[in-house]
């Protein structure tokens, strides 16, 4: 079985590494929406499935029509997996192009764009992922076709050694990212799942194995607290996918939103689904083991995470252990454990409990993300799926785990029904830390606006966004005082507070306004009193989408599009705000002789705003650079017609009243005439900023820098011991 548990093991890590990189290329797309996302994960667990079903269907039919080795049909499957690789960047590309072309002469709405968008993401993924589905099921009919290998656990042992590659799959590739970009990630995966194909090919010739294929066995119907089997795997499925959707949104105040902050609740949750499973393969040897933990005692576990996520100075690392790890063990040790006892060894019975499961996994986000999320606190969202829990464990849905007595069953659920209530009720939540605030729920965030004065935030999922300060008043003012002509609108991306969209509203001239998250422009009153109004005005207009999504689907064009992305700058899904490939979908939406204004923040390794000056650089014929008002951060204005330069007299003269009484509003200066100087006067060269790291590449699409950097951290680190 060695060689079984070595394809799992590489299988495994292709799995994750494909699911993180065809995440990452469909968001490029389509958009960095929760849709999307969810569209993404859904297919791909849904691909899953139906392989799995389809696989144990085909081999119950068709098992005795065989006449080649059985491990032929798993080393196609891997040889076919391998080609997705290549075939699935190319199907997300040709699915883009056909919905920018359906744009272009249609303008959709938000809901239209993401609906097509799903069909487009599923017909490029579902089949390569239902040959991914359908290893397992092909795997075990070729080791139960196999005198030597047979095993009733057979299915445990591949999803024990699956596990493990999928916890390697969620740490290696990301370091390969940062090296070589995503499309060199792919073809390293491609290279592993050819190398199984011809590994298992190769197998199967030098044992001869399936010269005579043995008879599947004909196994008995379960009784009907058997059939309770499947109802835990569903559970299982739903409630460890569906908490990990609120396990994001719990923890992104204390570990970030960066692509590392994913990926160590995912290698956390997956660690522990495998030391979960490995138990169970090392001491559970009988499937029907009556010494498990009650299923009740899940529960619990369920709801540690708010526990963990209690405001203080705890170690990150010790919140996502103590909150992640014992529910994923107990998940881990309980789902093979139930697929052997359903299935016995049986393939077929194998992909069908494992389908359900994976029903339960594709549920599972959906209900945490566009149901509980937008409308409960993330304890309680983790009580909804702590609940049945108590259900199972005080039960006698499965009989495998009913040796103690009825009432001893239902005393023990009470208890943990009572453990969990008081989990969930007792710890504090992370917006408890201020005192006064407004909290907005979304299936995209929690959003909260805390503060007074000058010293209001504005946090999305805990993180803060931006502040009041003149410096996204000079978002606006600046490119819109350099224009060579009258603008008549503007295109803010990234609403933030309102404070670019509120400026140029003061020149009198058309404004839309993009966020992602719709409960941020909601706020707006909460930082600008005069919100209300600007909100009325017939020349205003908020749209909740991803800002490059919008770019693909509108016809408009704008004189000037300002660009905020949301800090930190290394935020996953950011560099889709930064790359070459953005700034030619937006170049496309600039009006003859348009600026671009792209904010970039100053915090960041030289390296890193190489790759970024170099990108704009590339992309436009002109770029002029501005330290800011406030003396942090870098403005780029950047234009394919020369932007003229203008005295801070000639600028100031451009303003109206409105826009000139709104650009000194919060100073520093009293002038608009001295802001404008404060500016023009820390003017330097972007290839100054080049210089200072002339290596690092070009920051694309397919390699972004700003998001992945954990080696270059890490040598720095080195470097300065």
């Amino acid at each position: 079985m060695l060689w079984y548990f070595v394809f799992f093991l590489i299988s495994g890590f292709c799995g994750i590494l494909y699911e993180l990189v065809w995440l990452r290329l469909a968001m490029a797309q389509y958009g960095v929406t929760t849709p999307i996302v969810s569209i993404v994960l859904s297919a791909f667990m849904g691909g899953l499935g139906v392989g799995s079903l389809g696989a144990g269907l085909l081999i119950r039919r068709y098992a005795q029509k065989i006449s080649f080795p059985p491990l032929w049909l798993y080393a196609g499957s891997e040889l076919l997996i391998g080609i997705s690789a290549l075939a699935v960047p190319s199907e997300l590309i040709i699915g883009h192009r056909i919905l920018s072309h359906l744009a272009s002469s249609t303008e959709f709405s938000s809901v239209t764009y993401s609906l097509i968008s799903g069909i487009c993401i599923a017909v490029a993924l579902v089949p390569w992922c239902a040959l991914m589905g359908a290893t397992i099921p092909l795997a075990m009919f070729a080791v139960r076709s196999d005198p030597r290998l047979q095993s009733r656990r057979s299915f445990s042992f591949l999803y024990v050694s699956n596990l493990l590659g999928a916890v390697l799959g969620a740490i290696v590739p990301l370091a390969i990212i940062e090296f070589r970009g995503f499309h060199f990630t792919l073809l390293v995966g491609m290279l592993l799942n050819f190398i199984i194909a011809f590994s298992a090919f190769a197998l199967a010739q030098a044992r001869r194995i399936g010269s005579k294929i043995a008879p599947e066995l004909n196994m008995p119907m379960r009784s009907g607290s058997d059939q309770g089997i499947l109802a835990v795997l569903f559970m299982t499925g739903l409630t460890s996918m569906g908490m990990e959707v609120v396990w994001i949104r719990l923890y992104t105040p204390f570990i970030g939103v960066m692509v590392y902050s994913f990926a160590l609740i995912l290698v956390t949750y997956l660690g522990a689904t495998f030391l979960g499973s490995f138990a169970y393969r090392s001491f559970g040897r009988n499937p029907e083991s009556k010494t498990w933990v009650p299923l009740a005692a899940l529960s619990l576990f369920a709801v540690l995470p708010v526990f963990a996520c209690q405001p203080g100075q705890i170690n990150f690392l010790v919140r996502v252990l103590l909150g992640i790890a014992p529910f994923s063990m107990a998940v881990g040790y309980l789902t093979p454990q139930l697929v052997d006892l359903w299935s016995e060894g049986d393939a077929d019975r194998a992909a069908h409990a494992y389908a359900v499961n994976i029903l339960g996994c594709i549920l599972g986000p959906l209900v945490a993300g566009f149901i509980l999320l937008p409308r409960i606190s993330e304890r309680w969202s983790l009580f909804f799926f702590a609940a049945p829990w108590i259900l199972f464990g005080s039960s006698n849905f499965v009989r495998h785990y009913s040796s103690a007595a009825v009432w001893t069953k239902r005393i023990a659920a009470i208890c943990f029904l009572a453990l969990t209530l008081v989990a969930t009720l007792k710890p504090k939540a992370f917006e408890s830390i201020y005192p006064r605030h407004i909290l907005l729920r979304d299936n995209t965030a929690t959003v909260i606006a805390a503060g007074k004065g000058l010293t209001r935030v504005l946090l999305v999922n805990g993180v803060g966004i931006t502040t009041l300060t003149p410096t996204t008043k000079a978002m606006a003012h600046l490119p819109l005082a350099s224009l060579d002509h009258a603008p008549d609108s503007a295109l803010v991306i990234c609403f933030g507070m309102g404070t670019t969209f509120r400026s140029a509203l003061s020149w009198g001239i058309h404004v839309t306004a993009v966020d992602l998250d719709p409960s941020v422009p909601k706020l707006f009153w909460y930082y600008h009193g005069d919100a209300p109004e600007l909100l009325r005005s017939p020349l205003s207009r908020v749209i909740v989408d991803d800002g490059r999504r919008y770019l693909d689907r509108t016809p408009d064009k704008f004189d000037v599009i300002t660009i905020d992305p949301p800090p930190p700058i290394s935020a996953a899904g950011s560099s889709l705000l930064y790359s070459t490939e953005f700034y030619e979908v937006a170049k496309k939406h600039l009006k003859p002789h348009g600026i671009l204004e792209q904010w970039l923040p100053a915090y960041g390794d030289p390296f890193l705003r190489s790759s970024i000056a170099q990108a704009i650089k590339l992309s436009f014929n002109h770029v002029r650079v501005f330290r800011p008002i406030d003396g942090w951060g870098v403005h780029f204005m950047v234009s394919d017609w020369p932007i003229p330069e203008r005295t801070a007299e000639v600028l100031a003269g451009r303003l109206g009243v409105n826009a000139a009484t709104d650009f000194v509003e919060w100073g520093p200066q009293a002038t608009p005439i001295d802001q404008f100087n404060s500016l023009l006067n820390k003017e330097f060269s972007v290839d100054s900023i080049i210089a200072a790291s002339p290596t690092a590449p070009v920051l694309r699409d397919d390699r972004p820098t700003n998001e992945y950097f954990a080696t270059r951290y890490l040598r720095y680190l080195a470097a300065q011991q």
